[in-house]
């Protein structure tokens, strides 16, 4: 594989897109950049300085006027092999991934100038190319002439039960019913929200994975890339 391309991964919460980037740009030898976690890490920035109170009203004054302050970016993680997500140089991965900012993370992302500032550091970490990116408007906005944009998709059912086990995993509490009106009340707003909503870009290629195992998504993705880079 000699020519580098950029990977575009769009799709609903929950789908695993996170994963199955981050295991593909492993295998590309690509660097692959979480943008969810951006937008989890501006939340998490926003929930400590008091920006967000107890009814998920946002202060977005105060917000805005930080935004400069804020600086995202990613460390390979020695032992996992995976990059970790870092805010202001603090390692916030587990932090990020909590129920609460889960909850107010579409308000955030669905502020213009949050979008706006976080698609500057995007575009600048995909100039070199050879990097898999996934999140709700790479291959729309960020990188519309991306050489490859996969749209993932499952049920709503399948992404609560995946996001209710990863959860559980990390030995926190969750409620399935809670997780689901989640996953149900993201994708509304994050379908809905006036700049750069999610929507399938016209090119991209559909993958539907609620019936597919980990390991089948994986072969499928690299076929993806081979037809395009050998």
């Amino acid at each position: 594989m000699n020519r580098k391309i950029i990977v575009a991964i769009d799709g609903h919460s929950s789908c695993g897109k996170s994963t199955m980037a981050k295991t593909l740009a492993k295998t590309l030898g690509y660097i692959y950049v979480d943008t969810g976690a951006m937008y989890r890490s501006v939340t998490l920035y926003a929930m400590r300085n008091g920006m967000i109170d107890e009814n998920g009203n946002v202060d977005t004054e105060a917000l805005r006027n930080d935004m400069d302050r804020i600086s995202v970016s990613f460390k390979i993680n020695k032992e996992s092999g995976t990059p970790d997500t870092y805010l202001n140089g603090e390692k916030v991965e587990s932090e990020i991934r909590s129920m609460e900012v889960s909850s107010n993370v579409s308000h955030i992302a669905a502020l213009p100038f949050v979008r706006e500032a976080m698609v500057r550091q995007q575009q600048r970490m995909g100039e070199e190319k050879g990097i898999v990116m996934d999140g709700r408007d790479i291959g729309t906005t960020v990188f519309p002439d991306a050489e490859l944009k996969i749209f993932v998709t499952a049920s709503a059912a399948v992404r609560a039960q995946r996001r209710y086990k990863e959860i559980l995993d990390k030995g926190l509490e969750a409620n399935y019913d809670d997780i689901l009106k989640n996953v149900v009340e993201r994708d509304y707003i994050d379908s809905h929200r006036e700049v750069s909503p999610l929507r399938k870009a016209d090119d991209a290629i559909e993958l539907d994975n609620s019936d597919m195992t980990i390991e089948e998504q994986n072969q499928w993705l690299v076929r993806q890339v081979s037809s395009l880079v050998s």
